[in-house]
């Protein structure tokens, strides 16, 4: 049994560069995509909250702004997250196999992607608080994602290009963090036109801000739904 599993191992580290490896890179590396896309887009949602939420503030430099306090927390909660998922997949990898929690911890981001969009409460606490518990939950299934892509495209990488296609996978992260942004303007001049010419602010009043900013999240369940049915179709590593 020992001597076939390092027979697989070698054969799989002397094998040439085909087309299963290309198709690993775009499988694995959709993952880190979606992950860089879930993570960075925060940091403009929390401006159109601070537009939607906080116009009661009164003073200039406050109105319309998100306390830092409120800022900092919406962002560490996904990456404690984050760290969570990397230790608790990470070893579910190992002791389940990759395939399955890797479905799973895709699973986990498109609920959370799809739940910080419909955050649903009146309140302003009430949205800030179920947002936060959605984008923990997100923060898992990225975590869990970040240890699996790389380990799987290690293991079906030959000896000669790993180093390589693991670098093509989380290059995918720039590309992430740049659809991101252009998701978020297309989404905010959409929504301006719609409402009118006289905006101000990210050129949206608070009601089409409300509906931007939650569009914007759960479009980051797109493509994690869609590289999910690809995950499940590739074969179990060595």
């Amino acid at each position: 049994m020992a001597r076939t599993r390092l027979k697989v191992l070698s054969t799989l580290d002397t094998a040439k560069t085909q087309y299963y490896h290309f198709k690993a890179i775009i499988i694995t590396g959709m993952g880190l995509f979606t992950d860089a896309y879930d993570l960075f887009s925060i940091t403009v949602i929390i401006k159109m909250i601070g537009r939607v939420y906080y116009s009661d503030h009164h003073n200039g430099q406050n109105k319309y702004k998100t306390p830092p306090v409120v800022e900092s927390a919406l962002v560490a909660v996904a990456l404690i997250g984050t760290v969570i998922g990397q230790l608790v997949f990470g070893r579910l990898g190992d002791l389940k196999g990759r395939r399955w929690v890797y479905g799973l911890a895709l699973l986990l981001m498109i609920f959370g992607s799809l739940g910080c969009g419909f955050s649903i409460c009146i309140r302003r606490a009430c949205v800030l608080l179920s947002l936060g518990f959605f984008r923990f939950l997100l923060g898992l299934g990225i975590g869990g994602d970040y240890p699996l892509s790389s380990t799987i495209m290690s293991e079906f990488a030959n000896k000669k290009t790993r180093g390589s296609f693991i670098a093509a996978v989380f290059s995918m992260q720039g590309f992430g963090i740049l659809a991101s942004a252009t998701v978020t303007i297309v989404v905010c001049s959409i929504f301006r036109r719609a409402a009118g010419p006289d905006n101000h602010t990210l050129g949206q009043p608070p009601a089409t801000a409300d509906f931007a900013w939650r569009l914007i999240l759960m479009l980051g369940s797109i493509p994690a739904a869609l590289t999910y049915y690809w995950r499940m179709l590739m074969p179990e590593t060595a």
